[in-house]
């Protein structure tokens, strides 16, 4: 039987830091599409007439 002073699972860590990454990096998608500064953002296809 394993005590909650033994070592966490590398595994375990590694998948959870990857989450935080990709959470956050998600949400700096988010931000930076939907964000304060969105209004200056262009939109390419609208820039060409054809």
């Amino acid at each position: 039987m394993q005590s909650l002073s033994s070592t966490p699972d590398p595994a375990l860590s590694i998948g959870i830091s990857i989450l935080i990454v990709l959470v956050g990096l998600t949400g700096f998608g988010l931000w930076r599409a939907f964000g304060a500064k969105s209004a200056q953002l262009t939109d390419p296809w609208d820039d060409h007439d054809d």
